[in-house]
């Protein structure tokens, strides 16, 4: 592969990874989201804080992360129960995401689901 032929490769990759959240405290749920944003950009304002939406079913939160550049390391962050997350994006940028989670909960990758540009990863996040 030549230099440009890398160039443009670069370009194709994304570094962009979608986070969702599904059956945890909204306490929870803020704590990784913070925790994330202060590692990576996020498609949320710092101040955006996850509420619990009324009715039958299971909330889910969603927010979209740009592993490109990271920010600063999360410090440890408590979480009042285990939290299952699933990641989904490329195989770089969702590897980048969860060393980020590293730095703030104990992970445990339960399964991943290889394609051929994308993967997707579910997680169990508990208190380090």
């Amino acid at each position: 592969m030549n230099s440009a032929d890398q160039a443009s490769h670069a370009e194709h990759v994304s570094a962009e990874v979608m986070v969702e959240l599904e059956s945890c405290a909204t306490q929870d749920a803020h704590a990784v989201f913070s925790a994330l944003r202060t590692t990576f950009s996020s498609d949320r304002a710092a101040d955006d804080v996850p509420e619990e939406v009324a009715g039958a079913g299971s909330t889910v939160w969603t927010s979209t992360f740009d592993v490109s550049e990271r920010k600063a390391a999360a410090e440890p962050r408590r979480l009042t129960a285990p939290v299952m997350v699933s990641l989904q994006g490329g195989y770089w940028a969702v590897d980048q995401l969860c060393k980020g989670l590293a730095s703030a909960f104990a992970v445990h990758v339960l399964g991943t689901a290889a394609g051929d540009q994308e993967k997707e990863v579910e997680l169990r996040l508990e208190t380090r």
